[in-house]
């Protein structure tokens, strides 16, 4: 019994083998092409909108041709293409790759400002539902590391072409986290928190005095003080509120408009810079 086994299990394994020799891995079609072929299919593919198909034949062209512009551009590529493949993680792990390998890169510039709009776009999922969810229970952690990559890009590169586009969404970025000290005020002021309250809504006036959300921020503040019997505050806050805000909405509901944060478009921004390429 044990030797008909033993012949059993030799006869399987030779036909396995037989198996694979019938059917042997698919020939790579891609090991003899050129950097330049390689190139040109990968972004054919990028352009079709089939990210993952234009990553791996990107990683190919750098691991094949692993010196000269070819390999830098594959990876700015690889970058903006998870980018847009929305794998965040991905996208800024490759980001912070290209940075530490080519800091004087002539288009480095673009991988910071690339940095920025990963997290920016994780930051209009935030105020996407600002409104709909208790904004305590969201950390705007990549509203504040949004503004810290495009600032980054702004201080290094004052005349990169990305940056005037960067400072737009830095302004953007700073009504972002003002509103988001003023939910926490509303938070804390629907429970009767009213110091706490007041002094989320002091930080939003401090710290943003030029955004849109200071001017609700000045009326918790009014509110407070009612509320905590701080009388003369009161009153104090109440005169800077009407004197800046005479037709604000918080006294006039008729005088509402659209949302500060629903203008931004969330249009394609630049897409990965192409000349570094030498054809």
């Amino acid at each position: 019994m044990q030797k008909k086994l033993s012949v059993l299990v030799a006869t399987c394994a030779l036909l396995g083998l037989s198996a694979c020799s019938l059917f042997p891995d698919k020939a790579d079609e891609t090991k003899n092409w050129s950097a330049a072929k390689l190139y040109d299919e990968a972004r054919q593919e990028m352009d079709g909108g089939r990210y993952d198909a234009a990553i791996k034949l990107f990683e190919k062209l750098e691991s094949n041709y692993p010196f000269g512009t070819y390999a830098a551009q594959a990876q700015m590529e690889i970058a903006y293409a998870h980018y847009k493949a929305q794998d965040a993680a991905e996208a800024l792990a490759s980001v912070e790759r290209f940075i530490k390998l080519h800091p004087n890169h002539p288009q480095v510039d673009y991988m910071y400002y690339l940095r920025g709009l990963i997290n920016f776009n994780d930051q209009i999922g935030f105020l996407s539902f600002i409104y709909e969810q208790d904004p305590t229970e969201r950390d705007p952690k990549a509203t504040r590391e949004a503004f810290a990559a495009f600032k980054a890009l702004v201080d290094k590169f004052p005349n990169s072409k990305y940056a005037p586009d960067s400072i737009a969404r830095m302004k953007y970025l700073v009504n972002a986290m003002a509103q988001y000290e003023v939910h926490v005020s509303n938070y804390y002021y629907r429970r009767g928190a009213y110091l706490a309250a007041l002094n989320r809504a002091q930080d939003a006036v401090t710290n943003y005095s030029d955004a849109p959300a200071r001017e609700e921020a000045l009326f918790i503040m009014t509110r407070c003080y009612d509320k905590l019997g701080m009388l003369d505050l009161r009153d104090d806050t109440q005169r800077v509120f009407l004197k800046n805000y005479p037709n604000s909405r918080f006294i006039n509901p008729n005088a509402g408009g659209k949302q500060w944060w629903k203008f931004w478009s969330k249009a394609d921004p630049m897409p990965a810079p192409k000349d570094a390429v030498a054809k």
